[in-house]
């Protein structure tokens, strides 16, 4: 199996932008250099094992988008859904869950007025 490094990057840079990160915050986090981060997100330097790992678990990203890039993007969101609450606390998860339930009663709600 061979990854595209570019596309890795590519994968990386764009998940360290949604989460708001500087190059140099990521870099500290996973305990490398900004300029080793630099050349992984521009310009295809593959990481290794330690770093890749650093970068999955940090930005919070699941490992198939990297493996699995042909995967449907509804099962990646979900699986980004499932990491996240993972990280809830008690409270936090009693808000999702009724936050989830106005949803699909709204939803539930809207398909009955187009039918009517």
């Amino acid at each position: 199996m061979r990854i595209d490094k570019h596309e890795l990057g590519a994968i990386i840079k764009n998940a360290r932008i949604e989460r708001g990160l500087t190059q140099e915050s990521l870099a500290e986090k996973v305990d490398i250099g900004a300029r080793h981060l630099m050349s992984i997100e521009n310009e295809g330097r593959a990481p290794s094992f330690r770093v890749l790992y650093g970068l999955i678990r940090e930005l919070n990203i699941s490992a198939d988008t990297i493996f699995y890039p042909e995967k449907p993007s509804e099962d990646l969101m979900l699986n980004e859904i499932i990491r996240i609450l993972k990280d809830c606390d008690e409270r936090s998860l009693k808000i999702v869950h009724a936050t989830v339930r106005a949803a699909l009663d709204s939803q539930t709600e809207d398909c009955r007025e187009v039918n009517d």
